[in-house]
């Protein structure tokens, strides 16, 4: 208790002094949890982009050959059947779930006396793993296997259509006409795109045999890819995927206006290195802030051991034994660094927090696009960051310590 006393007695006779040297630490933790907030919100605003998405999908529409292969002349059409959806599911490594799509466009559907026009989407099963698609509580359910085995004329419409149609009713059980065929309505979906919100789902194998699928083929066709982790086995994974397809249609793999794909794990991947750089980058500006917080306790307790150096002379001359003055320098370092770093973090976890609070309020629910959320730090994150500044304290008192206890006491009573 009295070492205590002693210390923050000490602290009050340079009160100007103490108080800019907790300032830097306390500073020096504010910015770092700041700093890592803001990373995290960048990065957690961008994650609910891909939020309810397979960010390891592969998309495939078809094109038109813009070279010669092998005697056949350019503009040829590539058609999309089974035979590339089999090729998918049993050729191609690390395919998971193979999705196939029919677009119907400019489809009149009608309920009463309402009507509107849209996009009739045929699907399988997977669908719903691979996009952002998800049925409203309450409001019914995704096709199933029956549903495609037996060709069943059900539908899905969108929470947008259904305000269009069905107005106040419950559209579960109810048919919608779309020309001379009546679907029934068996689940309601949401989506944060907006432009799905204007497609409506059936089977697959209904649309193949009411919209004469034979003639056009699948629209595209989309997969997921497991065990891929760099952007250099994407890359190869893809020019495996054009080699095989060039192969099984007849087109130059090199010929990209054939066969247009979108690799979004390529993108994602490329995403969250961009983030890894930035909280790399974010790290190192909050520990260079911490360390400059260090450097300046460290200073200022060596101004204070050499002006208090006859002190501890007497203090050694008449009985001190060396380590009550290397505890009572490093006991006072520790507390301007704890003290002050534990502001800093509360400080810094406040402003966070209510710039979370802001942005939520701010921020509609249905948001289709999120750039900034959740800005905030982990606290398990700061309160290691305070103990890490914490020990930094003792390690500044402990060199300007060691100096104080080294010198000999006749030295220390004619220090000027």
């Amino acid at each position: 208790m009295d070492l205590w006393q002693e210390i923050i007695s000490t602290l009050r006779a340079n009160m100007m002094r103490t108080f800019l040297t907790g300032f830097s630490v306390a500073w020096g933790i504010f910015m770092l949890i700041v700093l890592l907030g803001a990373g995290n919100g960048l990065k957690n605003g961008v994650m609910q982009n891909f939020e309810g998405e397979a960010t390891n999908a592969i998309y495939l529409w078809p094109g038109n050959t813009t070279k010669t292969y092998e005697g056949l002349q350019k503009g040829r059409r590539v058609k999309l059947s089974d035979d590339d959806v089999f090729m998918m599911k049993n050729q191609m490594p690390n395919a998971d779930k193979v999705s196939a799509t029919i677009y119907i466009n400019g489809i009149t559907l009608s309920h009463g006396k309402e009507y509107g026009s849209y996009t009739i989407k045929g699907v399988n099963n997977n669908f719903q793993a691979v996009e952002f698609i998800k049925i409203m509580p309450g409001l019914g359910r995704f096709i199933n296997e029956m549903d495609i085995r037996t060709s069943r004329k059900v539908i899905i419409i969108s929470k947008k259509m259904r305000d269009v149609l069905f107005k106040d009713q419950d559209p579960i059980g109810q048919y919608v006409n779309a020309g001379n065929v009546a679907y029934q309505v068996i689940g309601v979906y949401t989506t944060r795109r907006a432009e799905e919100g204007n497609d409506a789902i059936i089977p697959f194998t209904t649309a193949k045999s009411v919209y004469n699928f034979g003639a056009k083929g699948y629209s595209n066709i989309v997969f997921t890819i497991n065990g891929l982790k760099t952007e250099q086995e994407n890359k190869d994974y893809e020019q495996l995927l054009r080699n095989r397809m060039g192969r099984l249609h007849s087109f130059d793999p090199t010929d990209n206006n054939a066969l247009w794909i979108w690799n979004k794990l390529q993108g994602y991947l490329q995403t969250m290195g961009i983030f890894n750089a930035i909280n790399l980058f974010v790290l190192i500006i909050g520990i260079g802030t911490l360390i400059a917080g260090v450097v300046g306790v460290s200073n200022i307790m060596l101004i204070a051991v050499k002006e208090r150096t006859k002190e501890f002379g007497i203090r050694k001359a008449i009985g001190a034994s060396p380590a009550s003055i290397l505890r009572l320098i490093i006991f006072e370092s520790v507390l301007i660094t704890g003290v002050f770093g534990y502001l800093g973090m509360a400080a810094g976890v406040m402003l966070t927090e209510v710039a979370n609070y802001i942005i939520s309020q701010n921020t509609p629910p249905d948001a289709e696009m999120t750039i900034f959320a959740n800005p905030t730090v982990d606290l398990k994150v700061a309160v290691f960051a305070t103990l890490l500044l914490v020990f930094s304290g003792v390690i500044a008192g402990y060199f300007p310590a060691r100096k104080a206890v080294s010198i000999k006491p006749i030295e220390a009573l004619h220090f000027e």
